[in-house]
């Protein structure tokens, strides 16, 4: 168990349990407003303290924490990455997302709807399939099409970016919201990894009002920040690539925290 791990189970040990059907059934959210914070890592057992007496947290068997990772897939020419990068409406994301514990695969769309919400579609893959695309591209194409993608159907797909990461997962009855936190992400390029250090990520998935999770994390200090898992990650990796939207989040928070795999071998 690593330091960050310690910090985040220690707090998540005194939540009533959900378990992931019931979790589903409340606050499935496929159609969401996600805000995302960095926290240092140091601060998450407050963060979880602070949260609403009737919290409860995902638990499958004796696990609250789960290894998350996700295959990122994109054309030669990056259009998911760019049509992100210049806040595009027709934007979207394509990936693959195994629930590593549990052996699981999944492959999802994610498009924007209205109002800047996310909207996700996803459909079981195969494991050995996480970093192909072509299995389920009739489900890709037909997605993107429904949610106004033209040419979806002369697009290439290739994996351009892993992420791999530690996460509990929250449920605020009250609401019927979400709250994630994750811990040790990395990101790999098929280049070099990068690793981020010191910070998590904690989003939250609501309807269309704040939560008392983002309320709380407000009256801590922290604002939503512009972050992409896929994006500012390769953002990171590829400093050529177009990034004014993420700049100050890139050179602020997420530069400083992150260490390469040679550099985080030599501490």
């Amino acid at each position: 168990m690593t330091e960050a791990t310690d910090l985040l189970e220690g707090p998540v040990a005194h939540l009533v349990p959900v378990g992931l059907e019931e979790l589903v059934e409340r606050a499935g959210l496929l159609t969401r407003v996600d805000r995302k914070y960095l926290v240092p890592v140091a601060d998450v057992g407050a963060l979880v303290r602070g949260l609403p007496r009737d919290a409860q947290v995902l638990q499958i068997g004796t696990r609250r924490l789960f290894d998350y990772e996700s295959v990122y897939f994109d054309t030669p020419d990056l259009l998911a990455y760019h049509l992100a990068a210049h806040r595009r409406r027709r934007r979207f994301k394509v990936r693959t997302r195994t629930y590593v514990d549990s052996a699981q695969c999944w492959i999802e769309v994610k498009t924007r709807g209205t109002r800047g919400t996310t909207i996700k579609d996803r459909v079981p893959h195969r494991l050995d399939d996480r970093a192909d695309v072509a299995p389920a591209l009739p489900f890709v194409t037909a997605t993107l099409g429904a949610h106004g993608i033209t040419g979806a159907a002369d697009l290439r797909w290739s994996p351009t970016l892993v992420t791999r990461y530690r996460r509990a997962t929250i449920l605020l009855p009250e609401a019927g919201s979400r709250l994630t936190v994750d811990l040790e992400l990395a990101w790999h390029d098929r280049r070099r990894p990068l690793h981020l250090r010191d910070l998590a990520v904690v989003e939250t998935k609501t309807g269309s009002t704040a939560s008392a999770a983002d309320r709380l994390l407000w009256a801590l200090g922290h604002r939503p920040l512009r972050i992409s898992k896929y994006a500012t990650g390769l953002a990171a990796l590829q400093p050529e690539l177009p990034a004014t939207r993420w700049r100050r989040t890139l050179r602020r928070h997420l530069v400083p925290h992150s260490v390469s795999a040679v550099e985080a071998s030599a501490h």
